[in-house]
């Protein structure tokens, strides 16, 4: 079949990439003309996993290419995909729209003949329904049909994510278009994927739901830690002693400094607000958003208090800067509250991530930037672990006590074993395990 991806941004990249190794012929478009240029390099503008290799291979087949201008593609398209940005809209929190509706313009203005038209960008209850009345009302006589297919796809592991799925979520009741989802998605039948589909609008609140579901999860853990500091117990063993209940399950019980990224912040605070206008306030989800954001400005105080209670003429070392291991993203990444703080006690913050300290540099003014873990611990007096990358789980710790100027570190990931740790001389902290 014939794809059209708008937005050749993390979703829209991976998805039209993975559709084109399903075999189907894909065009992603993108606004951004230096986007473009290097993906016809073979250089994807963000870090994921198999994401370079994936690209060049459909490219080289002839399967995937990248345009600025969807004209042509469009009108020659069978399904198209609206895969662009909704950050929060400032003052409210409500997720920000209107690049979705520019491209359900730009859209109208192109299709011929039946196409089927499917948001995958996140979106706010009730937006297919906005979509289906821009188009309409540009084309009344044009035959179409809008479809709700949510990404669930995670930063550092998306690839494998789309192409073995827990499942696929497809919100439409026109049959047509769910031959034509079905088709799109016909390899996942192999590996009898689930394959939901349900109304416009419950597929776009399943998205939302399953995100505030999650992020719940990784807060509820958190407060746990808490506790488990205050009563002597050890959060690692309570989230595995849960986590072995098939009804809650293991993941996202593994606790840190706060949920960050580009879904969970501004997915829960969207839907909160949704929820509210709808008169159904969902209090659960906006205590989450709450505790998460006075967690992430607690961590430097975590830090300071483990460092002798004053960090003025001290250097601090982080290692980890992005949300989480596996990409370059910093949205809402904890450190992004972290070091700031910590350069307004008084400290030198000297950093490495290995793939987001690009992306961190122009966020992070003040912060040293260092080429590698052990260059950011040189002279440090404390070591603060932010985010768990396989190669902070590997350091030689003989060689970091020897860098640092006291040996003091604090583990907001858990990657090292107290005893261990305290056994080498280090003075350690980390979550939860008191």
């Amino acid at each position: 079949m014939r794809v059209v991806m708008i937005g050749a941004g993390y979703v829209g990249l991976v998805s039209g990439a993975c559709f084109a190794d399903f075999g189907h012929v894909v065009c992603c478009i993108d606004k951004d003309e230096a986007k473009i240029a290097a993906l016809e390099q073979g250089s994807p503008p963000i870090f994921e996993p198999g994401l370079e290799d994936l690209v060049a291979r459909n490219v080289r087949e002839g399967r995937l290419s990248f345009r600025c201008d969807a004209a042509e593609a469009v009108a020659e398209a069978d399904a198209v995909f609206i895969a662009v940005g909704t950050p929060s809209r400032r003052g409210d929190g409500h997720a920000d729209l209107s690049y979705v509706y520019a491209a359900a313009e730009e859209i109208a203005q192109q299709i011929d003949g039946v196409t089927v038209i499917v948001t995958k960008s996140t979106v706010p209850v009730g937006t297919g329904d906005e979509i289906e009345k821009i188009i309409r009302a540009a084309r009344p006589g044009a035959d179409f049909a809008v479809v709700s297919n949510p990404e669930f796809l995670r930063e550092g592991a998306a690839i494998n994510d789309f192409k073995r799925p827990d499942r696929v979520v497809v919100g439409t009741e026109d049959e047509r278009a769910q031959w034509v989802m079905r088709e799109l998605y016909r390899p996942l039948f192999l590996n009898e994927t689930p394959m939901l589909f349900v109304s416009r609008r419950t597929s776009e609140l399943t998205k939302y739901a399953a995100n505030a579901f999650l992020a719940m999860k990784i807060t509820f853990i958190n407060e746990i830690a808490d506790l488990c500091e205050s009563l002597g117990a050890d959060v690692q063993q309570v989230a595995r002693g849960i986590g072995l209940d098939n009804r809650i399950g293991s993941k996202f019980l593994h606790p840190g400094p706060g949920y960050g990224g580009s879904c969970f912040p501004k997915d829960t605070l969207a839907l909160a607000r949704t929820a509210t206008e709808a008169g159904a306030p969902l209090r659960l989800v906006e205590t989450t958003i709450e505790v998460n954001d006075a967690r992430k400005r607690s961590m430097a105080g975590r830090i300071a208090r483990a460092a002798g209670g004053d960090l003025k003429g001290k250097t601090v070392a982080v290692l980890g800067l992005t949300f989480k291991p596996n990409t370059d993203d910093m949205r809402d990444a904890p450190s992004l509250e972290v070091a700031p703080q910590l350069l307004a006690m008084g400290a030198q913050v000297q950093a490495f991530d290995p793939e987001g300290m690009d992306e961190a540099r122009p966020l992070l003014p003040g912060v040293q930037f260092r080429a590698g873990p052990y260059e950011a611990v040189e002279d440090a007096d404390v070591l603060v672990i932010l985010t768990e990358w396989d190669q902070f789980r590997a350091l030689d710790l003989g060689r970091v006590k020897g860098l640092m100027r006291r040996p003091v570190v604090v583990d907001l990931r858990n990657i090292y074993r107290p005893e261990e740790m305290r056994a080498r001389g280090f003075q350690y902290a980390s979550v939860g395990r008191g």
